[in-house]
């Protein structure tokens, strides 16, 4: 039968009271019937301590070391997409065996939490150089020249889409670092591809495509949704329409087309959506066209018209009275990917 707790402490004063009249652990040891490394223990624990009573402890002990630690916090850092099993992994071969979910905690502790990296387009060195030079370019125009944009732009809907996530490890406000982000292409697949435009004052007109889009299908369209959209939105005779980098906008015979109909273009930068306020009016519109749950693609047709054409006017006016902040974010990212 194990000994209670009082019959302990009392028999871990005797030890002590015996070592005061001058013996020595192997005496006490004989004394007393202790193994002589709990007699050693409990002199060494009163000379420490000035007692033989339990301490108030925190609790088990950490099986994560200092070292350890060290070296989880450096992993992660170098590379932030290491899982917590390639981590375990990690410490069994310096004889430290714990839990993956001790070592997420451990993490945790330290600031880094396991998150979804952010999807971007992979930026050149050339990409970054542009970014830059166009924000500051443009930081200091007029809010007018902004107001009288057509903001132009396409994007794909999907029936059941479905993106694949993984986890990475980074602190708080570094979500767009290089390191902590997914380079992305353009169009990931879908089953309905639409064009749209928006300026401060409403949403323009949405077009869906049909078949393969090219440069004649991207010209009938601008003929077909541009003008009747400058004048539904109101837009002043200065207005400018902006349009990405796409070889279907920049070819040569779309560049003679709007040309020949006089339609003036900001000149515009590769893979910079981020630049482009109409991304936040794609995901509003995806948003809302998946809570209505189309089951096939004359509804998903038919939903994208009809919420595109509930965007608010005051969302609208809210993005371009705000597109300064954009171009401080890209000039304080020196060019890199912003939120």
């Amino acid at each position: 039968m194990p000994r209670s707790k009082e019959i302990q402490e009392q028999m871990r004063t005797k030890v002590i009271e015996i070592y005061q009249y001058g013996k020595g652990y192997k005496a006490i040891s004989k004394a007393l019937g202790l193994q002589r490394t709990t007699v050693r223990a409990i002199i060494h624990k009163w000379q420490k301590h000035g007692t033989v009573v339990n301490l108030p402890r925190s609790g088990r002990p950490t099986k994560i070391t200092p070292r350890a630690q060290r070296r989880l916090i450096r992993e992660v850092t170098k590379d932030p997409r290491t899982t917590s099993k390639e981590l375990q992994a990690s410490l069994a071969s310096i004889k430290v065996s714990v839990h993956d979910s001790t070592i997420r905690k451990r993490l945790g502790k330290n600031g880094l939490h396991g998150r979804c990296p952010r999807r971007k387009p992979l930026l050149s060195k050339k990409n970054i150089r542009a970014r830059l030079n166009f924000a500051k370019k443009h930081l200091n125009d007029c809010q007018d020249f902004w107001e009288n944009t057509l903001w132009t732009d396409e994007t794909k809907g999907e029936l059941f889409g479905r993106q694949m996530s993984r986890y990475i490890w980074r602190k708080r406000n570094t979500a767009f670092q290089k390191k902590n982000i997914i380079p992305t292409v353009k169009y990931g697949g879908g089953s309905v591809m639409v064009w749209g435009c928006f300026a401060a004052s409403g949403p323009g007109r949405l077009a869906v495509i049909d078949g393969t889009m090219n440069s004649t299908v991207y010209q009938k369209i601008l003929k077909e949704n541009v003008r009747p959209s400058v004048r539904q939105l109101k837009l002043k005779r200065s207005w400018v329409l902006q349009q990405d980098n796409d070889p279907k906008h920049t070819s040569k015979s779309t560049s003679e087309w709007l040309k020949k109909n006089k339609m003036k273009t900001l000149e515009w930068l590769s893979q910079s959506p981020d630049l482009n306020p109409i991304e936040m009016l794609w995901h509003d519109l995806k948003k809302a066209v998946h809570a209505r749950k189309p089951s096939n693609k004359a509804e998903l047709q038919q939903f994208c018209k009809d919420e595109w054409a509930k965007i608010p006017p005051e969302r609208c006016k809210r993005l371009i009275a705000s597109y300064r902040k954009r171009l401080i974010a890209v000039i304080a990212a020196k060019g890199g990917p912003t939120s």
